[in-house]
């Protein structure tokens, strides 16, 4: 059996991890796993998260099974932390997940299941897990138009003339904050615009939010979803409790399906826990449930978002330093769109052979598209990649 097996497409990540790992040279900067780190260059355990995993490991009493759809409490917390008050809780049907990307799967799979002959739109570029298990589930895929390299920021017109495409029940995969990868994000009126185009069509939204507080803060960065789900009767949003939480390792995430009234939400509730039951059965809890103490507690929560908060100002900070230092480099304010991103990542809108020669000259590594982590910076380190960047001729 096994000799019919054929090699997969390396994962470039992965590929591009392991080429720095080997890399010998003391001055190398990584700017291509997106994990968050420090000014020293660790990923720190929060505050809040320590302290929630002391009182978890002290009360709790058992290990046993929390249920399909995990504990009822952890989609409660998130509910209310991405979609707040702008849906009805009885609305909301909602599953634990190994991940965001666990929950992008589980939704893909709620797709091919209550609409196999719908397309999914995907932007381009967007996260690579995107268009993989779509192929690997044999759904219909097609891209909308999204960055422009030439400005490094939304190609809106673009978009819109793609998304003039779209057939009824189709489903448009949208970015809630933070785009990951481009860090270009919508303006409420170009979302505005993208719904009412929706509507018109008869698609349906499916978000995916992995950096909730990153950007704008943590309100701020969920209007995005809360103005989109509100505006469909059904929404499908996968949230990643991995990069607010710092918690990459527990696999914590979540599905939530948005039902059109209350009658419809008992079925869609009972499917996801199905579909989580053909997958892995229970979902893992320790992440839930550190990230349900935390936001169920005012000093937990009140700590973990001022962290939080420094966490942001701190990448907004490298941000405007490195804009700032390729002004002064290039007299030129070309490079200003890095400081108007958000999130951990930003796109340089260059070739991947110029890519290959930051890495080969200057031992600087990112995704061949140009894509860079932001909190793979320091203060010390952004002169360097700036000085990098202009040597290149980017």
């Amino acid at each position: 059996m096994l000799e019919t097996l054929r090699a997969q497409p390396a994962d470039k990540i992965l590929a591009l991890m392991a080429a720095y790992k080997a890399d010998p040279r003391d001055d190398k900067v990584d700017l291509g796993v997106g994990v968050y780190k420090d000014a020293s260059g660790n990923t720190p355990v929060m505050r809040a998260v320590k302290e929630a995993e002391r009182r978890i490991l002290a009360d709790q009493s058992s290990k046993a099974y929390t249920g399909l759809a995990g504990d009822p409490a952890f989609g409660a917390a998130m509910r209310d932390l991405v979609l707040g008050d702008s849906i009805a809780a009885e609305r909301v049907a909602a599953v634990a997940t190994p991940g965001g990307t666990g929950a992008i799967r589980q939704a893909l799979e709620l797709i091919k299941m209550a609409a196999p002959d719908a397309t999914v739109w995907l932007s381009n570029p967007t996260w690579p897990n995107h268009p993989s298990i779509i192929n690997y589930l044999g759904m219909k895929m097609a891209t909308y138009t999204y960055f422009d390299d030439a400005t490094c920021g939304v190609d809106f017109d673009g978009m819109l003339a793609d998304l003039d495409g779209l057939a009824q029940g189709d489903i448009v995969l949208l970015h809630g904050c933070c785009h990951n990868p481009t860090g270009a994000n919508l303006t409420a009126d170009q979302i505005a615009q993208v719904i009412a185009i929706m509507q018109e069509k008869g698609a349906v939204p499916f978000i995916d939010i992995a950096y909730q507080g990153f950007g704008d803060g943590l309100v701020e960065d969920a209007q995005i979803t809360r103005q989109i789900a509100g505006a469909f009767d059904n929404c499908l949003i996968a949230a990643s409790c991995s990069k607010n939480f710092g918690i990459y390792r527990e696999r914590t995430g979540i599905l939530m399906a948005v039902a059109k009234d209350v009658d419809q939400q008992p079925l869609t509730q009972q499917t996801l826990a199905f579909l989580n039951r053909q997958n892995y059965s229970f979902p893992p809890d320790h992440g839930a449930r550190v990230v349900t103490t935390i936001l169920t507690d005012p000093n937990l929560r009140a700590d973990w978002e001022a962290e939080l908060e420094e966490t942001r100002n701190g990448m907004l900070a490298l941000r405007q330093q490195l804009a700032d230092e390729l002004k002064r480099l290039t007299n030129s304010d070309r490079f200003d769109f890095l400081a108007h991103h958000r999130g951990m990542f930003s796109r340089l809108g260059t070739t991947p052979e110029l890519v290959e020669k930051l890495r080969a000259d200057h031992g600087i590594y990112m995704i061949g598209d140009s894509r860079m982590n932001i909190a793979g910076l320091n203060a010390e380190t952004v002169p360097i990649l700036a000085k990098a960047i202009v040597s290149a001729g980017i």
